[in-house]
């Protein structure tokens, strides 16, 4: 570690805690060279989740990329953002759980079908015609029988 402002590296940590997410280490250090003080934030690295599109390809999971599909899902809707914030933080932590690196994009997409299933069936039925691509109304209409 070295002081932003002189370069030196006598440095001491004055303080510790947890941020209030609990994403992260909260480090209040002050330089022995310059009397200065800084704060450092030190958080796990984790390794890229990458998603197996259906075509074989592959791209880096994004979590802003499943909440603007929800979010558009769930337009004019009583969810509110915070809700779907939460909704998918628990996707992405269950698939970094279960899969570590690599994921099938089906396997995403199921789970947020299941949570909105859960929470509004308009939002769900929605979703859902844009993921599974429904080809006519009887496809439509027989995801409308089975809620």
């Amino acid at each position: 570690m070295k002081c932003p402002f002189c370069g030196s590296t006598e440095i001491k940590v004055v303080d510790s805690r947890d941020t209030e997410s609990q994403d992260a280490i909260r480090r209040r250090r002050e330089c022995l060279v310059c009397q200065r003080r800084f704060t450092t934030y030190e958080r796990v690295e984790e390794s890229p989740l990458t998603v197996i599109k259906r075509g074989g390809e592959r791209e880096v999971f994004s979590h802003s990329k499943l909440l603007r599909g929800l979010l558009r899902a769930c337009e004019k809707r009583p969810l509110g953002t915070d809700t779907l914030e939460q909704l998918v933080d628990g996707i992405e932590a269950e698939l970094r759980n279960e899969f570590k690196n690599e994921v099938p994009a089906a396997e995403i997409g199921e789970r947020a079908l299941a949570r909105l299933r859960e929470l509004d069936k308009v939002a769900y039925v929605r979703f859902a015609s844009v993921y599974r691509k429904f080809e006519d109304v009887e496809e439509f209409q027989r995801e409308l029988s089975g809620l």
